[in-house]
């Protein structure tokens, strides 16, 4: 059997969000088991004039390859209504994005690791930086949670409640 290899998923979306944010999740607890959940958060659209999203950020073990989570994250978009052939920054039902698998670097088998995304977005870095703020970036060195603290972009984001399968992922902000 492969080795397990801990990865980490973004999740997005801005169309009926709790109910795509939902599925995702039962879909990954079915293929993964246990799961390490961030906050669901709200943000404005980045990118283009659209709703706000909910984000958050999913860790998983896995003996998958990283081209096999792609093509199975792909196929859960689609089975949930999810067009290709859309505008990059276009209001989505269900986006899922693999930021990190283990420690590696480099396109691996079409996908950029660690994801871009992760110095850029506070919707990813802040819930990424939530449930491994210890870790470290192995591009740049630091710390998610140092990352996260040193970050000035002004992206604004929000916790928002949100319970999936009768479990309290996260509580609005005061």
């Amino acid at each position: 059997m492969a080795e397990q290899v801990r990865v980490y998923i973004s999740i997005g979306s801005n169309v009926d969000r709790a109910r795509y944010v939902t599925a995702a999740l039962d879909a990954l607890d079915q293929w993964f088991g246990e799961l390490t959940i961030s906050p669901v958060y709200e943000s404005e659209a980045v990118g283009f004039d659209g709703s706000p999203f909910y984000n958050l950020v999913v860790g998983v073990d896995t003996a998958l390859s990283v081209g096999e989570l792609s093509r199975r994250f792909k196929q859960l978009e689609a089975e949930n209504g999810r067009r290709r052939g859309a505008p990059k920054f276009s209001a989505r039902t269900l986006d899922l994005d693999i930021l990190t698998y283990g420690d590696q670097v480099g396109v691996i088998e079409g996908v950029e690791l660690p994801r871009g995304e992760i110095l850029k977005n506070a919707f990813v870095l802040r819930p990424l930086a939530d449930i491994a703020p210890a870790l470290t970036h192995p591009v740049c060195g630091e710390t998610y949670g140092a990352l996260w603290q040193n970050y000035t972009a002004g992206q604004k984001l929000w916790p928002i409640g949100f319970t999936w399968q009768g479990r309290r992922i996260s509580t609005p902000a005061d």
